[in-house]
């Protein structure tokens, strides 16, 4: 027996919950509307630009100290002022040091140039354009030729920073829903009328024994036009 009371309970507060959203449904809309709006705006706003990365591989046959100073001697101004006038690019060396990163590969004689850019194809070029000038520069300036180039960096047409428009823009709409499903309850709470049969049972403890449905002006109009369609066809069927 309790166990049929506590799932008539149950479903009685599962039909309450619905009819007090289904009645306020469209304030979830609105709210969800207006935040999936300002997340758009906002992802918008504050959109960066894709960032492309691409990588040559380089040897450099020293012992460690050596290959060292020959690493930096790739980001170096004399090396970087060759690649802007090669590649004709607008940036100044000290911006166009600053994409470029370079680091030796498990402690072998593999150093990895890698270069960072708006866009791919550049990105690309810069690097193997800074393999090749530093290979030729090397020997003018310290008289070490032990340098080849491993593999050239390939265009990659995948950004390495991560769009986040789409989920900012589904995380506000997720956040528009539950505060608008949260006012929901919180006007339904602050409202003291009585909505239901079960409110009157739940007030004054007494089962309802019946109920009258709500009458309108439209509902009398059409209940009064009907009376008289059938009492007018009464009346001919009484005069044959």
């Amino acid at each position: 027996m309790n166990q049929l009371e506590n799932r008539t309970v149950k479903e009685i507060n599962l039909k309450d919950l619905y009819r007090v959203i289904k009645r306020r449904l469209w304030l979830v809309a609105l709210i969800a509307t207006l935040a999936t709006t300002a997340g758009w705006f906002y992802s918008n706003l504050n959109k960066t630009a894709p960032i492309y990365q691409a990588s040559s591989n380089i040897i450099i046959d020293a012992d460690p100290a050596y290959k060292n100073t020959l690493q930096v001697i790739i980001k170096d101004i004399t090396v970087i002022e060759k690649v802007i006038q090669e590649l004709g690019i607008e940036n100044s060396p000290e911006t166009l040091a600053g994409q470029i990163n370079v680091e030796s590969i498990e402690d072998s004689q593999v150093v990895k140039i890698s270069v960072t850019d708006t866009d791919p194809e550049r990105a690309a070029n810069i690097a193997n354009t800074t393999a090749r000038i530093f290979k030729g520069q090397i020997p003018k300036v310290m008289e070490f030729k032990s340098v080849s180039v491993l593999s050239e960096a390939k265009v990659n047409p995948f950004p390495i920073n991560e769009n986040n428009q789409n989920k900012i823009i589904l995380g506000a709409m997720i956040i528009g829903i539950m505060i608008g499903i949260g006012l929901i309850f919180l006007i339904d709470s602050l409202d003291d009328s009585i909505k239901s049969e079960h409110d009157i049972e739940s007030i004054l403890g007494i089962p309802v024994l019946g109920s009258i449905s709500k009458i309108n002006k439209k509902n009398v109009t059409k209940r009064k036009i009907k009376s008289e369609k059938l009492e007018l066809r009464g009346e001919s069927i009484g005069l044959k």
